[in-house]
């Protein structure tokens, strides 16, 4: 099973919840493929459960797992380590802090490992206190590219910008967008996105000339009734991503 996301020619692959196998799949399907599917560790009581559930979904997604935290709950950051390190997967969440132990954990570098970062209300600047402790903490705020940077250095793949709060943080992530294309850095935009900005999101990052991009789409297009996310919602985003 291959450890990389299947991305589009143009480098563009979705993220999205699933509840189930079922829907795992259902999504999976909708993608073609082209998707990495969220399974939050926070939804399990320990390590076995999630390791063990997550097994059955590797077995019917081809892998394209992407092991979750829950809301960007730093309090999980130790058990996506240790859970992906059996897990293997294609896509791993983590906080800032988390980075460096989950890519020792994990023993190879394909696996794309995100760091969270937020924003900040300054355009440029990021905080990176987004550990267990640190985030308990006064935030700490550096230049994006020192940021890309450091987690360079501890082996992650990728700036998890989040929350997003779908454009309300526009022009901070247009700087965020710049700084990840000119220091070969993938971007994954999360939190507030919808089918009717998503469009708008991807195309900045796009525009930026950002080679990698995995946009995560969550509770916008989750049923409420059945916790599920829907695939013909995952289908209209699969047809959005291919325009690019």
């Amino acid at each position: 099973m291959t450890l990389l996301p299947n991305y589009l020619e143009n480098g563009i692959c979705l993220n999205v919840l699933a509840n189930s196998v079922q829907n795992a799949k259902d999504c999976y399907e909708a993608a073609q493929g082209h998707v990495v599917l969220g399974v939050l560790t926070k939804n399990y009581p320990s390590d076995e459960a999630a390791i063990e559930d997550m097994k059955l979904y590797k077995a019917e997604i081809n892998n394209a797992v992407s092991v979750g935290l829950g809301a960007g709950d730093p309090k999980q950051s130790g058990m996506v380590t240790r859970v992906s390190k059996v897990i293997q997967p294609q896509h791993v969440n983590q906080v800032f802090t988390g980075v460096g132990s989950t890519r020792e954990a994990l023993g190879q570098h394909e696996t794309i490992i995100n760091g969270l970062v937020s924003p900040t209300g300054k355009v440029g600047v990021v905080n990176i206190a987004t550990g267990p402790l640190s985030s308990q903490t006064t935030p700490t705020e550096v230049p994006i590219e020192t940021a890309i940077a450091l987690l360079k250095d501890m082996g992650g793949s990728s700036i998890k910008f989040f929350p997003m709060k779908g454009l309300a943080h526009e022009e901070e992530f247009k700087a965020v967008a710049k700084a990840c294309a000119e220091n070969d850095f993938d971007l994954e935009p999360t939190g507030g996105i919808t089918l009717d900005n998503f469009e708008e999101i991807v195309k900045i990052a796009v525009d930026a000339g950002v080679k990698r991009i995995i946009p995560h789409v969550y509770s916008s297009i989750i049923d409420k009734e059945t916790g599920n996310t829907r695939p013909e919602d995952v289908a209209k985003l699969y047809e959005i991503i291919k325009k690019f």
